[in-house]
C-alpha cells in the first residue's frame, strides 16, 4: 500500500497510459485493413447468426492447421505470428509481429530511461506509464498468437445481444494469505444496468474473523453500445468507472478506505484479424486515493495513492443459444486486493494474475468463478440470478 508515484505524476501517468492504450494506430480499424469504424459498429467477421440478419458479407476465417499450434507455443511465444505464418495466414502474422514489436518498443522506451536515471521521481511517472503500456500490448499479442491458430478449429463465440437489467450474486470465497488469519468469506453482489449507466455493489465478509470488504460504484459508457442493447455489435466499448471501497480488519485493528477512477476499454480482436473472431482484449488504467485508519493521530503516513492498471485477453462463450457468457485471463497491477502483489527480484512489487468467467446457463440462472494468484491465493465461486433474464 506504499505510494508508487507522487499524486501529480500519477495523474500524468494515467492520462499518458490512456492515450497509449486506447489510441494506438490500427486498433480501431476493421479486420480487413479497411477504413476506421466506429467502436459500436457491427463486427466485420463471421461471428454468428446476428451477422446474417444484418445482411453483411464477413471476411473468410482461415482453416485450422494442427501443425501451427505447437509452432505458436515454441518458438511462437518468443516470435508472435509464427504460428499464423505456418497456418498460411500472412495478414494475421504481420499484425501479430507488429503488436509484439510495438510492445517491446514501448517497454524499451520506458524501461531503459528508468534504469539509466535510477528511477528518478522527476521522470518516473511518464516512463512508468509507457512501460506498463508496453507490457500490456506484449501480453495481449502473446495470447492472441495462441488464440489465432486454435480458434479456427471451432465456431467463435459472440457478444450477448443484451445483458439482464439486474443481476444478484451469492457465493463463497477462499483466501490463502500467510499475513492474515482469515480464510473463508461469504460473498454477495449486485449490478443494475440502465441505458449507459451500470451500478455495482459487492460484499465480502468472513463470519469468524469479521474481516469485511464493501465495494460500491458504477460505470458510464463513453463509446460503444449499452450492455442492454448489444445486438448487432462486436462488444467493443470504452467506460469510465468510479468506485469507493471500505476494507475492515477488526482482528488487526485497522481499516482501509479508498476511492478510485479509471478508464476501461474493450476491443473485439476481430478488428485486428478475422482469425481472432470471438475474442477480445481489455485494458483499464486509473488511480486511487487511500487512507488507513487505526488508533492514534492521523499523519501523512496514513495517506497513499496507487496507480491502477489491468489488462487481459478473453473469449465470448455463447453462440446465440441459452448458454452465454465470457472468460478472461488477466493481470491486475493493484496491491490492495485480497490477492495482493508479488515481490520481484528487483525489489519492486508486481500485481496478481487471474482467470475469471461468467456464464448464464438459462435465461435466469448462471454461475461465476474466479481464481487469482499474487501475494495470496484467492478462489471464488458464485451463483447468479438474472432478474428479467435476457429477453
Amino acid at each position: 500500500m506504499v505510494s508508487e508515484l507522487p499524486l501529480r505524476s500519477r495523474w500524468g501517468a494515467v492520462c499518458l497510459s490512456g492515450v497509449l492504450l486506447f489510441s494506438m494506430p490500427g486498433l480501431a480499424r476493421g479486420g480487413d485493413g479497411g477504413p476506421e469504424v466506429a467502436v459500436d459498429a457491427p463486427l466485420q467477421a463471421r461471428v454468428g447468426p446476428s451477422q446474417q440478419t444484418l445482411g453483411q458479407v464477413p471476411p473468410e476465417r482461415p482453416d485450422f492447421k494442427p501443425l501451427a499450434v505447437p509452432v505458436a507455443v515454441v518458438p511462437g511465444l518468443l516470435f508472435h505470428g509464427l504460428g499464423a505464418l505456418v497456418a498460411g495466414d500472412g495478414q494475421t502474422a504481420k499484425r501479430l509481429f507488429a503488436l509484439e514489436g510495438a510492445g517491446l518498443g514501448l517497454i524499451a522506451l520506458g524501461g531503459v530511461p528508468i534504469a539509466l536515471t535510477g528511477a528518478s521521481r522527476r521522470t518516473i511517472a511518464p516512463l512508468y506509464a509507457v512501460t506498463l503500456a508496453g507490457f500490456s500490448v506484449l501480453g495481449i499479442s502473446a495470447l492472441a498468437n495462441l488464440y489465432a491458430v486454435t480458434a479456427p478449429a471451432f465456431d467463435p463465440g459472440v457478444a450477448p445481444p443484451l445483458l439482464p437489467p439486474l443481476e444478484l450474486e451469492v457465493g463463497y470465497q477462499y483466501v490463502n494469505d500467510a499475513a492474515f488469519d482469515y480464510r473463508h468469506f461469504l460473498t454477495v453482489g449486485a449490478q443494475a444496468r440502465f441505458d449507459s449507466l451500470r451500478l455495482l455493489g459487492a460484499l465480502r465478509v468472513d463470519p469468524s474473523e469479521g474481516n469485511t470488504q464493501v465495494r460500491l460504484g458504477g460505470a458510464w459508457r463513453l463509446l460503444g453500445a449499452p450492455e442492454r442493447s448489444l445486438a448487432g455489435t462486436d462488444g467493443s466499448a470504452l467506460d469510465v468507472e468510479a468506485f469507493g471501497q471500505l476494507h475492515r480488519y477488526p482482528t488487526e485493528g485497522f481499516a482501509l478506505i479508498s476511492g478510485e477512477v479509471a478508464l476501461r476499454g474493450r476491443l473485439a480482436m476481430s478488428r485486428i484479424s478475422p482469425a481472432m473472431a470471438g475474442s477480445f482484449a481489455e485494458v483499464s488504467v486509473g488511480t486511487s486515493a487511500e487512507a488507513i485508519t487505526y488508533p492514534g493521530a492521523v499523519s501523512d503516513g496514513n495517506l497513499h495513492e496507487q496507480l491502477l492498471f489491468t489488462f487481459g485477453y478473453g473469449v465470448w462463450l455463447g453462440r446465440g443459444g441459452p448458454f452465454r457468457g465470457e472468460a478472461m485471463l488477466y493481470y491486475d497491477h493493484r496491491k490492495d486486493s485480497f490477492a495482493g502483489g508479488i515481490r520481484s527480484r528487483g525489489g519492486g512489487i508486481v500485481g496478481a494474475f487471474g482467470l475469471r468467467g461468467r456464464a448464464l446457463l438459462t435465461d435466469d440462472w448462471g454461475v461465476a468463478a474466479e481464481v487469482q494468484g499474487g501475494g495470496a491465493l484467492v478462489g471464488r465461486l458464485s451463483l447468479i440470478h438474472a432478474l428479467g433474464g435476457e429477453r
